[in-house]
C-alpha cells in the first residue's frame, strides 16, 4: 500500500473511492442532442482508466424544460437519457471509477430563446448579467413542478447506474432562493429569514431522497460564502453548512466560495492564470472541521503538491483537479508510477471554459487530444518503420511535432533560429500574469530531452542544411511575423510598429498611443497593459462591433481589472485606413465599415495587431525538392491515416508545414496540427 495521502481510499457511505482525486462537475459541452453519447463517454473514460477515483459528470444536467441548456448541458428531463447514462457509467465503472452527476435547474442563468422558448423563472425579478434574460418571478405551481422534476431526474440517474448525484446550489435556481441578493419572494420561501430562503433547496433534497431511497448518495455543491456585499457571508455559509449536515439527508458537501452571476465574479470562483492557486481551500477546510461531513472542493488546484497538501492536512476528503485533468488525464497513473515530472501541466489559460462560449466545446490549450479521445491519442504508439525527421522551428507546433515523433521512436533534429525555444509563447510569457504559459514549452522540452531529440539553436536553417541531413520527413514550423499590412492600402502601414515590439520591450511605449486591433486576441491587450502601466494614454481601436472578440469572459476579466483604472479607452466600429507623418506626430486616417464617415486623429505612436504572415520562404524553397510538393491528404489527416501523396518521384523527403507557418491561428491550432500529422508518420 502506498503511503501517499492522495492514493489512500475513502469510504463515502456504501462506496469505496480508491483514491482522493476526483474531477468535479463541469460541462465540456460534448453532448449530442442533449445526450452524453460516445464522445462524452470517451472523455470521462480516459480519466477513469488512468485512475481517477470519482468522475462527477455534467455541469449541470438540466432537470426541467424551462432550464434550457446554454452550455449544451445533458438533458436529464428526458427518459431517453437513461441508456446513455448507463453507457457512460459502464465505461467508467469498468476501470474502478465511481460516477456521479450534477443536477440543476438553471433558474435565471440561461436564456428564454433556447429550445422550447419557455420563460426563465427565478426567485429574483432581476436578470443575471452574464446571460441577460429577465426572469418571471417564480409561482407556487412552478415550485411544485420543479421539485418533482428534480426527483424524476434523480430517479433517471439512479436507473442509469450512477453512484450518486450532486445538487447544484451556486448561481443556479436553488442558490437564487437562498441568497439574499436574488430572493424577491414573500411567504414561506421569502427573503426575510435564512430558514425561508433555504426551504426550497431542502424541499428538493427531501423529494429526491424520498424518490431514490436512503442508500443512494446525494450531495450539495453550494456557495458557502458569496464574498459580495449584501450576500451570504462566511459566517452565514458556516451556519448553512451546519444546518445541511444536521438534515441527515446529505452524504457530502462540495464547497464553493463566491458568485458566478457576472464574468468577473465567475473568474474569482474559477481563477485563471496569474491569480492565486487554491484561494478557497482553507475555507473549505473550515467547513469540514465544523461539520465533520465528507468534504469536496475544487478551485484552481492545478498541481499534485497542492492536492496532496489538501488531503494530508485534512482540509478535504476528495480533491477536485478538473482543469488539470483536461491538460493531462493520466495524473493519477503518473503519480502511481512515480512519474509526476511527466505530468502535462495545466497553465491556467482557461481556454477550455472560455471556448465553450466562443466555439461550443471545451478544448485544452495544449492537449489537443482532450475532447477528441475518439480520434486523437493521449499516449503515443511506437512507429513500425523508423525515420529521420527534421523540424524547423521550436515554437509550440515544432516542439509538439518533435515530442510526438520522438515518442514514435523516430530520429529527430530541430533547427531554431533563436537562442531559446518557445516562439510566440515566449513573448506571451513576458507578461507577469501570463508567465505560466512558458510551461507549455518547458514540458515539451523536458519530454524531448528524455527522448534524445537533437536541437540546433541559434541556427537559421537553409535548404542545404536540411537536405544534407538526408531526412525522410521535413516539417516546417517556423511560425510567422507580425502583419502590418492594412487591408485597404495593400501595403505595410507607414510608421507603425507591432504589438510584439511593445511586449518584447524592444520599443518603449510613447505618451499618447493608438493600438489598432484587427485580430481581437491577446497581444493587443497585453501591449495595452504594458503601455498603460508605463503611464501612456492608450486608445484600443477595432473595426469590430466588440473589442477583443477572441478573448472570452474569464480571460478578459484580469485585463479589465488592470486597464480600467488606467488612462485607457476602447473604440469600436472604427477602422484604421492610413497613417501619415505630421511633424513629430502620427496622423491616423480613421473610417468605419458602417458609413462614409472619416476622421483624422493624432498620436505619438500607432501599434498594430493584425495577426501574422507565414514565415514560409524555406518551405517554398524545399517544396520542389520534396516527394509530395508539400501537399497534405486532408482525408487521411482527418481519418488518422498515413500521408502517402507522391507527386515527385525524384523527391527525397516528404515536406509538411504546420502552425502559423501555414496561417495565423492560435496555440491550440498549432499543437493540434502537429499531433494529428505526426502521430501517423
Amino acid at each position: 500500500m502506498s503511503k501517499d495521502p492522495l492514493l489512500q481510499p475513502f469510504k463515502l457511505k456504501n462506496l469505496i473511492l480508491k483514491n482522493r482525486i476526483m474531477t468535479t462537475s463541469h460541462e465540456p459541452a460534448y453532448p449530442e442532442d442533449g445526450m452524453p453519447k460516445e464522445r462524452y463517454r470517451a472523455y470521462h473514460e480516459e480519466r477513469a482508466k488512468a485512475g481517477v477515483a470519482l468522475a462527477m459528470t455534467a455541469g449541470s444536467a438540466a432537470v426541467s424544460k424551462d432550464s434550457p441548456p446554454v452550455f449544451n448541458n445533458v438533458l436529464a428531463y428526458k427518459d431517453e437519457v437513461v441508456p446513455w447514462i448507463q453507457n457512460l457509467t459502464d465505461g467508467c465503472h469498468q476501470h474502478g471509477c465511481a460516477v456521479m452527476i450534477q443536477l440543476t435547474h438553471l433558474g435565471r442563468r440561461t436564456s428564454w430563446n433556447k429550445h422550447d422558448w419557455l420563460p426563465v423563472v427565478s426567485s429574483s425579478k432581476h436578470r443575471e448579467p452574464a446571460h441577460r434574460a429577465f426572469p418571471k418571478l417564480i409561482e407556487d405551481w412552478d415550485i411544485d413542478r420543479i421539485i418533482n422534476d428534480f426527483a424524476d431526474a434523480a430517479e433517471r440517474m439512479k436507473a442509469g447506474g450512477m453512484d450518486g448525484i450532486e445538487l447544484q446550489v451556486y448561481g443556479h435556481l436553488l442558490d437564487q432562493f437562498w441568497s439574499p441578493l436574488t430572493n424577491d419572494l414573500v411567504g414561506p420561501y421569502g427573503a426575510d429569514t435564512l430558514e425561508n430562503r433555504m426551504q426550497f433547496p431542502l424541499d428538493v433534497l427531501n423529494a429526491v431522497r424520498n424518490r431514490v431511497g436512503k442508500e443512494f448518495i446525494i450531495g450539495f455543491r453550494y456557495t458557502a460564502d458569496e464574498a459580495k456585499k449584501g450576500g451570504l457571508t462566511a459566517k452565514d455559509g458556516l451556519d448553512i453548512s451546519k444546518r445541511l449536515s444536521e438534515t441527515g439527508q446529505l452524504d457530502f458537501l462540495n464547497i464553493i466560495r463566491g458568485r458566478i452571476h457576472t464574468d468577473a465574479d465567475l473568474t474569482d470562483v474559477i481563477p485563471v492564470q496569474g491569480m492565486p492557486s487554491a484561494p478557497h481551500l482553507d475555507f473549505a477546510g473550515e467547513v469540514k472541521k465544523l461539520t465533520g461531513m465528507p468534504t469536496f472542493h475544487a478551485s484552481r488546484i492545478p498541481d499534485v503538491s497542492t492536492a496532496r497538501h489538501a488531503i494530508e492536512n485534512n482540509l478535504l476528503d476528495m480533491v477536485g483537479m478538473t482543469r488539470a485533468h483536461m491538460a493531462d488525464p493520466h495524473i493519477v497513473k503518473k503519480i502511481i508510477e512515480g512519474r509526476e515530472g511527466d505530468i502535462r501541466p495545466c497553465v491556467g489559460a482557461t481556454y477550455c471554459l472560455d471556448r465553450i462560449y466562443q466555439a461550443g466545446d471545451a478544448l485544452c490549450i495544449h492537449n489537443p487530444a482532450t475532447g477528441r479521445e475518439l480520434t486523437m491519442p493521449h499516449e503515443i504508439t511506437p512507429a513500425i518503420e523508423l525515420k529521420k525527421i527534421v523540424i524547423v522551428g521550436a515554437g509550440p507546433a515544432g516542439l509538439e511535432a518533435a515530442r510526438v515523433a520522438a515518442e514514435r521512436g523516430h530520429e529527430v533534429v530541430v533547427f531554431e533560429a533563436q537562442s531559446d525555444p518557445g516562439g510566440q509563447i515566449r513573448l506571451t510569457a513576458k507578461s507577469p500574469r501570463r508567465r505560466e504559459m512558458i510551461s507549455i514549452i518547458d514540458w515539451r522540452m523536458a519530454q524531448c530531452a528524455a527522448r534524445s531529440v537533437e536541437f540546433k539553436f541559434n541556427n537559421w536553417a537553409e535548404a542545404d542544411d536540411i537536405i544534407s541531413l538526408n531526412p525522410d520527413i521535413v516539417i516546417i514550423a517556423t511560425g510567422g511575423l507580425p502583419n502590418l499590412e492594412l487591408f485597404e492600402s495593400k501595403k505595410d502601414a507607414n510608421y507603425v510598429i507591432s504589438t510584439w515590439d511593445i511586449i518584447s520591450g524592444d520599443i518603449k511605449p510613447a505618451e499618447n498611443i493608438l493600438i489598432y486591433d484587427e485580430s481581437g486576441d491577446h497581444p493587443a491587450l497585453q501591449a495595452a497593459e504594458i503601455a498603460a502601466n508605463s503611464g501612456s494614454k492608450v486608445e484600443v481601436m477595432t473595426p469590430d462591433r466588440t473589442f477583443s472578440p477572441e478573448i472570452m469572459a474569464m480571460n478578459l476579466t484580469p485585463y479589465m481589472r488592470s486597464l480600467q483604472k488606467k488612462d485607457v479607452t476602447f473604440t469600436v466600429t472604427h477602422r484604421l485606413l492610413d497613417v501619415m507623418l505630421t511633424g513629430n506626430k502620427l496622423t491616423a486616417k480613421i473610417g468605419t465599415d458602417y458609413s462614409e464617415y472619416v476622421e483624422e486623429k493624432k498620436y505619438d505612436q500607432i501599434i498594430v495587431n493584425y495577426g501574422t504572415m507565414p514565415l514560409d520562404d524555406l518551405y517554398f524553397e524545399l517544396k520542389p525538392k520534396s516527394k509530395n510538393y508539400g501537399a497534405v491528404d486532408y482525408d487521411a489527416l482527418i481519418n488518422g491515416d498515413v500521408q502517402k501523396i507522391t507527386k515527385n518521384k525524384s523527391g527525397k523527403f516528404q515536406l509538411f508545414r504546420i502552425g502559423d507557418a501555414v496561417s495565423s491561428r492560435n496555440t491550440h491550432a498549432a499543437i493540434y496540427d502537429a499531433l494529428r500529422l505526426v502521430k501517423d508518420l
